[in-house]
């Protein structure tokens, strides 16, 4: 074989050892965000960090308040200005009485606008008040740059700075979100039929998100849209064990629009799918190093994590995974195990990820008076010989 053909044969096998990364999702989404369904952790992101409107991806947080503050059973009593609410609404009566549990899946399955403001005015008594909470509890959370004016994304008579979110703040509300199996079970609801508390009345709402049908692993969670927002979707998927949220606003209007949303959460997962994978970091149990004891018989002690932590990662990202353990040069006794010492901080340039406390391994019993006694005879033959 030549040397050039020799050349060009192993510039082949080099290219095929090479990784091959997905190329970047192309959306048409204003704003967008792959996050870890987990962590919240954004994976990728365009304008993720764009204050935006939100439309009824609101419904999201509305919900999972409503879950904190209210009981299923619970009856509700429907206001004027609840049954006044615009399309889309389910037709509620003043004076009717629903249960909260019904009025939620129908809320959250067919987006009913009238529906978000009875529960809203049932958990705090008023609109304001509720939506008040839900800004407060949404930035309890890490979503600094979210603030509700309604509990039904309607935006028409707010301006941006009322009612706002972004694509980055509303991945990690359904992150936490998602981890409420109750919330889990009814956005994967195909329908819910139910009657008010009398029995007289009976309604079913049917589940408006297609991508159920569309994407395999596909979870929920959430659509919306008004002249404001254009089309804005939150959808998540579950596959190998790897939970990914996706995160589109302002997809466009009209049908085009309605269909882009499915679209630009299709193409952010598939990235997200052949890009990350979920990996474990930190197994509990595992010893990381050890610190030294005064006054035991025993001279060190092993350290070991406390908790698992495992996250989604891009082989490129494990590659700069970071491990820090932050312990006492030393640690006097009496040291139990379980005792926790320190912390092993894993962070990926620069942001930290997870604070995984490490505690001792072993027993390390102070010293008995015998032993003291050994100790100090010992100091002073140490003294004499000097």
């Amino acid at each position: 074989m030549s040397v050039k053909r020799l050349w060009i044969c192993l510039g082949i096998l080099l290219l095929l050892a090479r990784p091959v990364w997905a190329a970047e999702p192309q959306v048409a989404a204003r704003g967008a965000a792959l996050v870890d369904g987990e962590t919240g952790r954004v994976l990728w992101g365009r304008n993720e960090e764009k204050t935006m409107e939100m439309a009824s991806t609101t419904k999201i947080m509305t919900a999972m308040l409503i879950l904190e503050k209210c009981g299923m059973d619970e009856i509700v009593t429907i206001s004027k200005n609840a049954a006044a609410q615009p399309d889309v609404q389910m037709g509620l009566k003043e004076g009717e009485q629903w249960y909260v549990g019904d009025l939620l899946r129908a809320m959250m399955l067919q987006s009913y606008n009238d529906a978000a403001v009875a529960l809203a005015e049932h958990a705090s008594g008023s609109v304001e008040a509720f939506c008040m909470e839900m800004t407060a509890r949404a930035k309890a959370l890490g979503a600094a740059n979210t603030v509700f004016g309604t509990p039904n994304g309607l935006d028409s008579s707010l301006s941006l700075e009322q009612h706002h979110t972004t694509a980055a703040d509303l991945g990690l509300l359904t992150a936490w979100a998602l981890e409420d199996p109750v919330f889990r079970e009814i956005i994967s609801l195909p329908s819910h039929s139910f009657t008010d508390v009398t029995g007289a009345r009976s309604h079913t709402a049917v589940n408006t998100d297609r991508f159920l049908q569309m994407y395999d692993g596909a979870i929920g969670v959430k659509t919306g849209y008004t002249n404001k927002a254009g089309n804005c979707f939150v959808g998540a998927a579950e596959r190998d064990g790897a939970r990914l949220i996706a995160v589109v606003l302002g997809c466009g209007w009209g049908a085009e629009g309605r269909e882009q949303k499915w679209k630009d959460a299709k193409a952010l997962l598939d990235y997200g799918y052949d890009t990350f994978a979920k990996t474990e970091i930190v197994q509990e149990g595992t010893v990381c190093g050890s610190v030294a004891v005064g006054r035991s018989t025993v001279a060190e002690i092993p350290l070991v994590t406390e908790m698992d932590f495992s996250g989604i990662f891009s082989e490129e990202e494990l590659e700069h995974l970071k491990k820090t353990a932050y312990v006492p040069l030393s640690v006097e006794a009496p040291v139990e195990q379980g005792m926790e010492l320190g912390t092993l901080e894993i962070s990926l340039e620069g942001e930290v990820l997870a604070e995984v406390p490490l505690a001792a391994g072993a027993d390390a019993p102070s010293y008995t008076f015998g032993q003291w006694l050994e100790v100090l005879a010992e100091d002073w033959r140490s003294l004499q010989r000097d």
